[in-house]
């Protein structure tokens, strides 16, 4: 039986490494070992950073609604308080847009939360 060389396989192999590092700094982006490695580390940033995100935006959110619950003498965690014993049920991301985008309804809320406190 004849030897077969594998260069296409080979070659095939490196260049999908290349072409997903292409944009890379330096060496990254043209030598093959500095390019897999990169392209493996990219892939586990990008594999945490899909959970960070959504730590990031909830953090982002309760900022906001904090914010705006001081402008109406509550602290963030009276008014989640009295909002479930007044037995609304609003998430955090349309409770951050209610603060930023309409700040009458977001006060009316605030107000609904004080009297359930009372």
């Amino acid at each position: 039986m004849a030897r077969v060389k594998g260069g296409t396989v080979t070659r095939k192999r490196r260049k999908r490494i290349l072409k997903l590092a292409k944009g890379y700094y330096g060496s990254k982006h043209s030598l093959f070992k500095t390019a897999k490695q990169q392209v493996w580390k990219s892939g586990q940033y990008a594999y945490r950073d899909r959970r960070q995100k959504k730590r990031d935006f909830r953090k982002l959110w309760i900022a906001r609604i904090n914010a705006a619950a001081r402008l109406n003498d509550l602290s963030y965690s009276r008014l989640m308080h009295g909002l479930k014993l007044a037995g609304i049920e609003v998430n955090r991301k349309m409770l951050s847009e209610l603060a930023i985008n309409d700040e009458q309804a977001f006060a009316q809320l605030a107000d609904k939360a004080k009297s359930a406190l009372k």
